[in-house]
């Protein structure tokens, strides 16, 4: 792992507790320093520990991934920004959910087109053996994912 990160990179990782020589050290709930700077929107961050080497596809302890919490938080550009650097959208938490579920069953329309535009797999079942388009909480998140299937 190269350790170019800015002053200010390193400075945020201190004040929230991670050690900027170890940018996979899992904090809190077992959330790792990408997993936190996504929490908070910070693009700039996230896109530095990207680009050092960070463990884009580390879980927490509930096995949810960085793109759980861009997902979340509807932080479109964050969105991209991980699945360009290949996060695995297809990660399944410790109930067997993924984003798509989620953003299914919150009715959050343009996170679940955006995911779709990134090709997931549209079959995953969560552990009561539901897939996204069972958790559609709107019509319109439906119709997103008749049309995907399709």
């Amino acid at each position: 792992m190269r350790q170019n990160l800015t002053d200010s990179a390193k400075k945020w990782l201190i004040e929230k507790g991670y050690d900027p020589f170890d940018l996979n050290h899992q904090g809190e709930n077992g959330d790792t320093a990408l997993i936190k700077a996504i929490r908070f929107g910070a693009e700039s961050i996230a896109q530095e520990l990207i680009d050092e080497g960070a463990d884009i596809n580390a879980r927490n302890n509930d096995g949810n991934n960085a793109l759980w919490f861009a997902c979340f938080g509807e932080h479109y550009d964050l969105i991209k920004l991980l699945l360009d650097a290949k996060i695995d959208i297809n990660n399944q938490n410790d109930n067997g959910a993924t984003v798509l579920m989620y953003a299914a069953s919150s009715g959050k329309s343009e996170v679940a087109r955006l995911l779709l535009s990134y090709y997931p797999n549209l079959n995953l079942q969560n552990l009561d053996d539901f897939k996204a388009i069972d958790f559609a909480s709107t019509v319109e998140v439906l119709q997103i994912l008749k049309n995907a299937k399709n």
